[in-house]
C-alpha cells in the first residue's frame, strides 16, 4: 500500500477544515481516483502517516466509509476498499442513465451557442487526453462534460441527486476511461450535436444509449474480473 500512496498525488490534510471531514474526504478521493484500489488492505498507520495525522481521525473515517460503502471492515481483518459487485454497479449507474438522460434534454432546451463551445472545448480535451493515453486527465474531461450539462439543464433537485452519485460513477468510470474511451467520446460528440440543434428527445436518447452502454461496458468488465478470480 505505501507504494501505491507514495505514488499518488500526495495531498496532506490542510487544518483549516474540520478534520474528520478533511481525512473521510481524503481517502475517499484516493479510492475514487484508484490510488487505493478495490480489495486493498487499509493500514491505519500508513494512511495517518500519509495524510499527517493520528491514527484516531483515520479510525473514524474508516468507519464513516464502511457506512458509505467505500470500505469493507473485517472483524479480527481488518479495513479494506470496498469491491463492487455486478449488481450494486448496475443498480447505480441505471439510476444514473435516469438522471442524466432527464439532463440533457433539459440541456438541449436551455443551452446558448456560449455553452456549446464550451462542451466541444471540453470534448476536443476529451480526445487529446484519449490520444495520448492520460486516464486522468481523460476521467477529468468526461466528469467536466457530464457536470457542464447538469449545469445547463438547471435543475437544483436534479444536480443535487446526480452529484449523489457522481463520486461512485467516477470511481466506476476510472478502470474503463481508455477501453471504453473511442466509442464513449463519439457518443459525446453525438451528444453535443443534439443539444447545439435544441433536439430534447434526441439528446435523451443519445444519453440513455451512452449510460447504458457504460454500464454494460463495466458489468462485463466486473464479471470478467470475478472469473478469473
Amino acid at each position: 500500500m505505501r507504494e501505491a500512496l507514495t505514488a499518488a498525488a500526495s495531498r496532506r490534510v490542510t487544518r483549516p477544515a474540520p478534520l474528520r471531514q478533511a481525512v473521510y474526504d481524503a481517502l475517499t478521493e484516493l479510492i475514487v481516483n484508484g490510488s487505493l484500489k478495490p480489495g486493498q488492505h487499509l493500514v491505519e498507520a500508513e494512511l495517518a502517516e500519509h495524510l499527517g495525522v493520528s491514527r484516531q481521525p483515520v479510525r473514524e473515517a474508516l468507519q464513516r466509509l464502511q457506512t458509505a460503502g467505500w470500505v469493507d471492515l473485517r472483524p479480527a481483518q481488518g479495513a479494506f476498499v470496498h469491491s463492487p459487485t455486478e449488481e450494486e454497479a448496475a443498480q447505480l449507474l441505471g439510476v444514473r442513465a435516469v438522471l442524466e438522460t432527464y439532463s440533457a434534454q433539459l440541456a438541449a432546451k436551455n443551452a446558448k451557442p456560449s455553452d456549446i463551445t464550451r462542451l466541444d472545448e471540453i470534448q476536443l480535451d476529451g480526445i487529446a487526453a484519449l490520444a495520448d493515453g492520460d486516464v486522468d486527465r481523460l476521467v477529468a474531461a468526461n466528469t467536466a462534460l457530464h457536470a457542464c450539462i447538469t449545469a445547463l439543464a438547471d435543475n437544483a433537485v436534479l444536480a443535487e441527486l446526480i452529484a449523489q452519485v457522481g463520486q461512485k460513477v467516477r470511481w466506476y468510470y476510472t478502470p474503463i476511461a481508455k477501453p471504453r474511451g473511442k466509442e464513449a467520446w463519439n457518443e459525446h460528440s453525438q451528444l453535443i450535436k443534439a443539444i447545439a440543434k435544441g433536439d430534447a428527445d434526441r439528446a435523451g436518447e443519445v444519453m440513455r444509449a451512452h449510460t447504458e452502454r457504460t454500464t454494460d461496458f463495466y458489468r462485463k468488465q466486473i464479471a470478467a474480473t470475478e472469473k478469473r478470480a
